[in-house]
């Protein structure tokens, strides 16, 4: 009988890398996994002989690497994945990270830190990752069948109170801000750098129930940010990631409506630039569904104006103007409770400005010019300076409202004020809508004032 080949293991050198910097004895690691594990109802009995196996490349068995990397991850302060004590074994591809709505807590903090760090190392599989159309509905029917988690308060690891939530909502405010100014190019790097080596360690830590939902909240928010940025930076792929973690957080925050805003203003909208029109009203509907009797007038109306997005992209006049007139009927309900103070943070930039360039993008598929126009116009004397970046795309509405009446000078002279506003932004977004305005301009080609805007386009961009 022939002898089984040995198979030859590669030593761990993740799991070293890790205990060495955590200052860790291989019996000290040891103790702490099987403290860790009867914690979780585990009787574990490893040594330092068993820690000295997996340095050499054993792969231990059941929930033991779990185990391992959340002893070593309160050790060091913040969350270790298995993927990072490289005993993922198959299980956390990096190609499929952010990807899935978790069913626990921890693996939702798992796959979120996860996502930070691999996106902080510039992993190509991010950057050029495409969409999956199918990860951007299936996770809205995870969130509708989900219910609050019971339980996210944690007792390992650093203390962490509501003064340090206060900061992430305080830096979250401020790089919005800086976002609306002056585009995602600048910021975006910001953001994420801060979601890892900041934010991550706050997740990691020891917090009790009520901090624990006002940090996911505030962390959902940011992680949502994260993702609008990406949007704007060109990377799709990405985008939907962060749009799923968000969506995750806001579960575990407890903020139902905060999920709907996910689907409906970040998600629909990621599907809306990709052109996958009915999923941008099935997901609008979701957020509808799934927040139903929990959410203001404003948000409603939100949710309402996305999904009018997506029946104009599939040419359907009638629907369209039905469900914008619910939108607009519950923004007229917003304004008659201005003085109520219920709007969470998160719906309080949705005003009549906003409505109005959600009404433009409408009528603009739909070929109705000059309520397209109107529209355009009505956002643009809505949004203030700070929101340049909105400007600049209401600017090109506008613009494109005046080509499809072919009042082709008028035309060129808005679109000249969007490409000079376009020039103090670093944003994908507005470049996209800008080429689209271009493409618009094909079947005037030859016309003067087209062809010198052209020009003038090309000065600016060089």
């Amino acid at each position: 009988m022939a002898a089984r080949p040995l198979v030859a293991r590669q030593p761990n050198e993740r799991l070293q890398a890790l205990i060495q910097e955590a200052g860790c004895s291989n019996a000290g690691l040891a103790r702490r996994v099987n403290m860790c594990g009867a914690e979780h109802g585990l009787d574990l009995r490893y040594d330092k002989t068993s820690v000295a196996r997996w340095l050499r490349g054993q792969q231990p068995r059941g929930r033991a690497p779990g185990i391992i990397a959340e002893a070593l991850g309160r050790k060091l302060g913040r969350t270790v994945t298995i993927d990072e004590i490289g005993m993922a074994n198959g299980k956390n591809l990096a190609s499929g990270v952010g990807l899935q709505f978790s069913p626990t807590v921890l693996g939702a903090i798992e796959q979120v830190c996860e996502l930070w760090r691999s996106d902080v190392g510039r992993r190509d599989f991010l950057s050029g990752s495409t969409v999956a159309a199918s990860a951007l509905v299936e996770p809205s029917r995870d969130w509708l069948i989900s219910s609050t988690d019971p339980q996210v308060g944690r007792t390992a690891g650093p203390r962490v109170g509501m003064a340090d939530v206060a900061a992430v909502k305080a830096m979250t405010e401020a790089l919005t801000r800086l976002d609306h100014q002056y585009g995602s190019g600048h910021v975006r790097p910001v953001v994420v750098h801060y979601l890892n080596s900041v934010v991550s360690g706050l997740l990691a830590g020891s917090y009790r129930e009520a901090v624990g939902r006002e940090l996911f909240a505030a962390v959902a928010r940011l992680t949502e940010l994260a993702g609008y940025m990406a949007v704007d930076t060109g990377q799709p792929g990405l985008a939907q990631r962060y749009y799923i973690q968000a969506l995750r957080l806001a579960q575990a925050a407890g903020d139902r409506g905060y999920g709907g805003y996910v689907l409906a203003a970040s998600m629909s909208h990621l599907a809306a630039q990709l052109g996958n029109p009915r999923e941008i009203a099935q997901l609008a509907r979701a957020a509808q569904e799934g927040t139903r009797g929990r959410v203001t007038p404003r948000a409603e109306a939100m949710f309402y104006a996305a999904e009018a997005r997506g029946h104009a992209l599939l040419g359907d006049a009638r629907a369209t103007q039905v469900v914008a007139g619910r939108a607009i009927e519950a923004m007229d309900r917003a304004a008659g409770e201005a003085d109520s103070g219920d709007d969470p943070v998160w719906i309080r930039h949705f005003d009549h400005a906003y409505l109005a360039d959600e009404m433009a993008h409408c009528h603009r598929d739909l070929g109705q010019a000059d309520a397209a126009a109107r529209s355009a116009q009505e956002s643009l004397d809505g949004h203030p300076e700070t929101r340049a970046r909105r400007r600049a795309i209401g600017l090109v509405l506008l613009a494109t409202a005046q080509v499809q009446r072919r009042e082709v000078e008028q035309a060129c002279h808005t679109g000249m004020k969007a490409v000079e506003l376009l020039g103090t932004l670093r944003s994908n977004r507005g470049a996209e809508y800008l080429e689209d305005f271009q493409q618009r301009l094909e079947p005037y080609r030859e016309e003067p004032v087209v062809r010198e805007f052209g020009a003038r386009v090309d000065v600016q961009a060089a």
